[in-house]
């Protein structure tokens, strides 16, 4: 079944080329169909194009259809091109042409951006709630650790003393920073483009106001073209958001690699969560953090790959945005997955304690020793001079303590300030609005 079929059979090498994977693709969209579809046919009622009596019958089979596509039971049989075409299918194979009413002022256009954006704002959620709890798992971690002192870096040589909680609160810092661009991504999205039919709207007298408010989106795309050219730019700028926090898990996923290395040996994992060697029996290798990377660096070229699909197109809809489909709406369980491994393997991690006692690390506290002189009414370029010579002769012996007050730094990690930056984020997510409204269309 095709919703645009005119009796006129299709060659069928053309038709497998031109459906894709879409009957794969949109099984992730089946239950965001249905509740659009619902939304829908309750405004057709509402501006008489369904009549009253109609309306029950019709919602009746769509919830069932809802709760058959929640359950992983919902498919798209052979023959049928897609989503939109299956639900229609079995909505008249139960009503007859009471079925076919449901698609009266729409589009398989603007029925798609309509799903994408549903599907879009569930995953994000599911994405939002994962990191915030990563966050935590970093917040916590840093907490218990915030004594313990580990060498810091620049150039890869040893450079100042760090801590371990600094190094987790860092990562805390950085989601609760990547949170911010997933929330602009989101307020993107929740944007209703129902109305739009094919790009140029319609000559029934839609109310899309109440479908904007029916499927809880804090507004509607108001003009009908840009509806339509927001398909593939949603998924692009969402993407990227997803780009930048696959980026702070993967330099950390790094940072662990390099340091479970014996030449580090800074932190180590159970032997349960490391891989071994089918030859070196002593191996204990942190393949889950390389397969984070590895995943993290391919979810940082979704965004290029939409953007060259897309980076051509004129006004209108083109066959092109299918393609859309097939990176971006598997990249959000990919993402999920590293989030969620990455918590677990976190909450699971020893550090080691007594990193500094190594006379390798002694001259991280270098510039400890220039601040002392700069105390005691040295200028600082000639403290920095002695302390330096003191280096080049070999006699130089510091006192391996840090004292460091001033907010953010080892002794004042601003764990509080941290999370309450995470939570004033999760604010402005209107995840409470949509899940209202999808209660109140079910119910």
């Amino acid at each position: 079944m095709k919703l645009w079929d005119k009796g006129t059979p299709t060659n069928k090498a053309i038709e497998d080329f031109t459906v894709g994977k879409d009957r794969e693709l949109d099984l992730y969209l089946a239950t965001h169909d249905i509740l659009g579809s619902m939304a829908h046919v309750s405004m057709l009622q509402s501006v008489g194009l369904i009549q009253e009596d109609e309306l029950p019958a019709i919602l009746e089979q769509l919830k069932k259809l809802y709760s058959e596509a929640e359950a992983g039971n919902f498919i798209i049989e052979e023959g049928v091109e897609d989503v939109h075409s299956q639900v229609e299918f079995l909505l008249t194979q139960e009503l007859g042409d009471l079925g076919k009413k449901i698609h009266s002022g729409r589009s398989r256009n603007d029925q798609v951006l309509l799903d994408l954006k549903l599907f879009t704002r569930d995953a994000i959620k599911e994405i939002v709630e994962s990191t915030s709890d990563l966050v935590d798992v970093f917040l916590n971690r840093a907490e218990e650790c915030k004594a313990i002192l580990m060498p810091g870096y620049t150039h890869l040589q040893v450079a100042m003393p760090s801590s371990f909680g600094l190094w987790f609160s860092a990562y805390a810092e950085s989601l609760a920073d990547d949170l911010e661009l997933l929330q602009s991504a989101f307020k993107i999205t929740n944007q209703n483009p129902l109305g739009s039919a094919a790009g140029y709207g319609s000559s029934f007298p839609l109310d899309r106001q109440m479908t904007t408010d029916l499927l809880g989106f804090n507004n509607m795309n108001y003009n009908v073209v840009y509806a339509q050219m927001g398909r593939g730019k949603v998924e692009k700028i969402v993407s990227f958001a997803l780009a930048n926090l696959a980026s702070t898990l993967s330099k950390f996923a790094y940072d662990v690699c390099l340091f479970m290395s014996q030449n580090f040996n800074f932190v180590s994992l159970p032997t349960e969560f490391t891989t071994g060697s089918s030859i070196m029996p002593h191996k204990k290798n942190p393949d889950v953090f390389e397969l984070t990377r590895a995943r993290c660096n391919k979810l940082q070229g979704v965004p290029t790959q939409i953007s060259l699909i897309i980076n051509n197109l004129p006004v209108g809809y083109f066959r092109d945005l299918q393609m859309v489909k097939e990176v971006f709406l598997p990249s959000f369980k990919e993402m999920n997955d590293c989030i969620n491994i990455v918590s677990l393997a976190v909450k699971n991690m020893s550090v080691s304690d007594n990193i500094l006692e190594d006379d390798k690390y002694n001259y991280l506290f270098s510039v400890e020793e220039v601040n002392k002189l700069v105390l005691q009414g040295i200028p600082f370029r000639e403290a920095y001079k002695q302390i330096g010579a003191q280096i080049e002769e070999g006699t130089f012996q510091p006192e391996k303590k840090v004292e460091h007050v001033h907010a953010g730094s080892i002794g004042n990690l601003c764990l509080d300030a941290i999370s309450a930056k995470k939570e004033a984020t999760l604010l402005g997510f209107s995840f409470d609005k949509i899940e209202q409204a999808k209660a109140q269309l079910l119910g």
